[in-house]
């Protein structure tokens, strides 16, 4: 009997230790078709107000971890602005859980490797929500390939655009309406300290956000904004079963010291934290939701 569909679990026990084989045919992938489905909030999780009044943007917010922390954040009083590149479908289903928190939401289609975008996402984001206080550079694409000298140089263009050059996009344009106590986050990943023999630009990508991060941090310091990340592990999100093949994500996740593949609501409180007051006298850092391997950061 299929799992059912709806993102909100009581715990995550009760999902399977590593998904079912399941591919997809193109990236970044759909949400809707993943089964089990990605448990993206518990029910037992209880906002407070950490958000409240604040704006946040947030790419790739359509699935995954993005939607995740757009839920998040809307029930922690926010109001959230997605990016997304074409997956329409998707997109609507966050806005209606956003939504569904009280809060409003907006939706932004486009490739954020295009500076032009990333500027009219900031704006957009602006104009309809009435500013900006948290930015989280989430999106990011991969593409194995087992040699190095496989990799195009298309690809290796392609790959760090979306996943790096986007990220000084977007903060370039945000940086005017960010003040005293806002918050940029950017995602990085466990392969940014272990390495990924088949994943060789896309690890290299997620290396440069941890030193973007610690560098914009001390940057921008005197200014009261303040910059960390998140370095998820092996998360069930739509990237892997458009990623990797089906034998590789019936294994997804069970070489972690916990066991188990990790949830996007494994990982979104830690954005939250990031976003808040909790997290004041914190810059320059990143936490670790990776299934407990330890990384030595």
């Amino acid at each position: 009997m299929a799992q059912s569909r709806t993102p909100e679990t009581a715990n995550t026990a009760s999902l399977p230790q590593t998904p079912p084989a399941q591919t997809q045919d193109s990236q970044p992938g759909h949400e809707a078709p993943m089964t089990p489905a990605p448990v993206v909030i518990r029910d037992t999780y209880r906002g407070s107000g950490k958000l409240s009044g604040r704006v946040a943007l947030i790419t790739g917010g359509d699935s995954g971890i993005g939607r995740a922390v757009a839920i998040h954040f809307a029930r922690e009083g926010a109001d959230v602005a997605i990016v997304y590149l074409d997956e329409h479908e998707d997109a609507q289903e966050t806005l209606k859980m956003i939504e569904a928190e009280g809060r409003r939401g907006v939706l932004i289609a486009g490739d954020i490797g295009d500076i032009e975008v990333c500027r009219a996402a900031v704006q957009r984001t602006v104009a309809e929500l009435g500013g900006l206080n948290v930015l989280v550079n989430n999106a990011a694409e991969q593409h194995p390939q087992k040699d190095l000298v496989d990799i195009t140089p298309e690809q290796l263009e392609r790959t760090f655009r979306t996943n790096i050059f986007a990220m000084f996009y977007l903060t370039q344009a945000a940086l005017a309406h960010l003040s005293r106590g806002d918050a940029i986050i950017n995602t990085t990943s466990v392969t940014a300290y272990k390495g990924s023999p088949h994943l060789l630009d896309y690890s290299s990508t997620k290396g440069a956000i941890v030193a973007f991060t610690r560098s914009l941090s001390g940057n921008l310091a005197g200014r009261g904004v303040r910059v960390n990340a998140v370095a998820p592990g092996p998360i069930w999100t739509p990237l892997i079963p458009s990623t990797f093949d089906s034998e590789h994500v019936d294994e997804f996740g069970a070489d972690t010291p916990l066991g188990r593949v990790g949830q996007p609501a494994d990982v979104a409180p830690a954005f939250v934290f990031l976003a808040s007051e909790d997290s004041a006298y914190i810059s320059g850092q990143v936490i670790h939701p990776n299934g407990g391997d330890i990384v030595n950061s």
